[in-house]
C-alpha cells in the first residue's frame, strides 16, 4: 500500500509500503512515547491525591482531583480543531513539553516550600487544559503515521500501552512518594513524560492530500468546529457509533466504578476482592487488545463491535449476581474481553472511516462522550443502589449498555462496515 508525500509543515513519509504496525520503527517510536506519556499520567495523579489528602480536608481534595476534568470537557472540541489545523503530532509535542514543565516546576516548588493546595489546585486545572488538546491530538496521530491497513493492529497496541501504564503507573507513583513524598512523586512523573518528547520528535508524518491541506489553511476555527460535528453527524458509520459508544460508557462506568466498590462492601470481598475483580477486568481487556495487535484485522468489524457490546452488557448484569468472589474475577474477566474488544474495534471503525483531516474533531467528540458524559453516570448509580441495591442498578446499566450494541446494529452503515485489508 502505497502513499504518495505533500508538502505539509510536519516531518513526513516518503511514498513506501506499509509494514505490520508491530514492525514498523516509526509505530513503535510512537507507541512508546505514548506508554512514557501515559505511565507518567498515572504517576501524576497518584501522586496529586496523595498530595492533595496531605494538605486539606477530604472534600478538598476530592476537589483538586476532579477539577482537571471542567476545562478537559469544556476545550476538547476545540482542541479537537486545534489537533486537525496545526498536525497532530505539532500538538503532541507541545502538549507533553508543556505537562513536562508545569510538572517539574510544581515538584520543584514542593521541594523548596509548601504552598498548599492552591498551587496543586492550579496544577490540575492547567494538566486538564492542555489534556484537552493533547487527546484528540493523540487520536489523530495514528493515521498519520502508518498505513489504514495498520490502524485496527495500533489500536490494539494502543490498548497494551493504557493496560501496562494502568498496571506499572500506580506501583511506581507509590515508590516515588514512599521515596521523597509528593515532590519526589512529580518530579519523577514530569521526568516520564519528558522521555516521550524525543521520540514524538523523531516519528515521521504522512502528509494530508493537497486539497485537505490547502481547505484546512482557508477555513476558520468556527467553520472547523461547526463542520467537524456536521462531519459525524451525517457520516453514516461515524454518527450511529457515537451513539453506541455514548451509551455503552454510560452503562459501563456506573457499575465498573462505584458500582463495584459498593458490590464489593456489601458482599464482604473488601478491598483486596475489589483488586481482584479490577485485575480481571483489566486482563480481560489486556487479551481483547492483544488479539488485536497481534491479528491486525478482524472480519465484519461492525458486526463484531456491536455484538461484543451485547454479551458484554449481559456479564456486568451477571456481575452482581456472582455466588461468590471466584466467579466474580471470572465474570469480570469476560466483561473486560468483551467491552474491550468492542472498545478496540469501535475505535479502530473511528480510524480508519474518519477522513484524516477530521480525525482530531472526530476523536474529540468520542473524548467528550466518554469523558464528559458516561461519568455523570457514577453519581447516579451510588444514588441509586443506596434506594434499590446492586442487582436492579447494575441490570439497568446493562440495558443501558447494552442498547448501544441494539443501535450499532440497527445502522445499516455500522453493521457493513469493514476494516481496511
Amino acid at each position: 500500500m502505497s502513499e504518495a508525500t505533500t508538502s505539509v509543515t510536519d516531518v513526513q513519509i516518503p511514498a513506501v509500503v506499509s509494514v505490520p504496525a508491530h514492525r514498523d520503527p516509526n509505530v513503535l517510536r510512537w507507541v512508546g512515547a505514548y506508554t512514557a506519556s501515559m505511565v507518567g499520567d498515572m504517576v501524576f495523579f497518584l501522586a496529586l491525591s496523595w498530595a492533595a489528602v496531605q494538605n486539606g480536608t477530604p472534600a478538598q481534595a476530592g476537589l483538586v482531583t476532579a477539577v482537571s476534568a471542567v476545562p478537559r470537557a469544556l476545550l476538547m472540541l476545540g482542541g479537537g480543531v486545534v489537533a486537525d489545523r496545526l498536525g497532530p503530532r505539532r500538538v503532541v509535542i507541545g502538549s507533553d513539553t508543556v505537562r513536562c514543565v508545569t510538572v517539574l516546576a510544581v515538584a520543584a516548588v514542593l521541594f523548596a516550600a509548601d504552598p498548599g493546595l492552591w498551587l496543586l489546585a492550579l496544577l490540575a486545572v492547567v494538566f486538564g487544559t492542555v489534556d484537552a488538546v493533547f487527546m484528540p491530538a493523540v487520536g489523530a496521530l495514528p493515521a498519520r503515521i502508518t498505513g489504514k491497513d495498520q490502524l485496527a493492529r495500533v489500536q490494539g497496541m494502543r490498548g497494551l500501552a493504557i493496560r501496562f501504564a494502568a498496571v506499572v503507573g500506580a506501583p511506581l507513583g507509590g515508590l516515588g512518594v514512599a521515596a521523597g513524598g509528593a515532590a519526589a512523586a512529580f518530579a519523577f512523573a514530569g521526568l516520564l513524560i519528558a522521555v516521550s518528547v524525543p521520540l514524538l520528535i523523531s516519528v515521521r508524518m504522512r502528509g494530508l492530500p493537497a486539497d485537505d491541506a490547502s481547505a484546512a489553511r482557508e477555513t476558520t476555527a468556527w467553520r472547523d468546529l461547526v463542520g467537524g460535528l456536521r462531519y459525524v453527524r451525517r457520516h453514516r458509520v461515524l454518527g450511529p457509533l457515537m451513539v453506541a459508544i455514548a451509551l455503552g460508557d454510560l452503562g459501563f462506568v456506573g457499575p465498573l466504578n462505584v458500582g463495584l466498590t459498593l458490590l464489593a462492601d456489601e458482599r464482604g470481598w473488601g478491598a483486596s476482592g475489589m483488586g481482584w475483580v479490577l485485575a480481571g477486568f483489566g486482563t480481560g481487556a489486556g487479551v481483547a487488545a492483544l488479539l488485536l495487535t497481534v491479528r491486525g484485522r478482524l472480519p465484519r468489524a461492525g458486526c463484531v463491535a456491536a455484538g461484543a457490546i451485547i454479551p458484554g452488557a449481559a456479564a456486568i448484569a451477571a456481575l452482581a449476581h456472582a455466588p461468590g468472589l471466584p466467579a466474580a474475577v471470572g465474570t469480570a474477566v469476560l466483561v473486560g474481553l468483551l467491552t474491550g474488544l468492542s472498545g478496540a474495534m469501535c475505535g479502530a471503525l473511528l480510524q480508519t472511516q474518519s477522513d484524516p483531516a477530521y480525525l482530531g474533531r472526530v476523536t474529540a467528540v468520542g473524548g467528550i462522550v466518554s469523558l464528559g458524559i458516561a461519568p455523570l453516570s457514577m453519581p447516579l448509580s451510588a444514588a441509586a443502589i443506596g434506594v434499590w441495591g446492586t442487582g436492579p442498578v447494575f441490570a439497568v446499566s446493562a440495558a443501558v449498555c447494552g442498547l448501544g450494541g441494539v443501535v450499532a446494529l440497527c445502522a445499516p452503515g455500522v453493521r457493513r462496515a469493514e476494516l481496511p485489508k
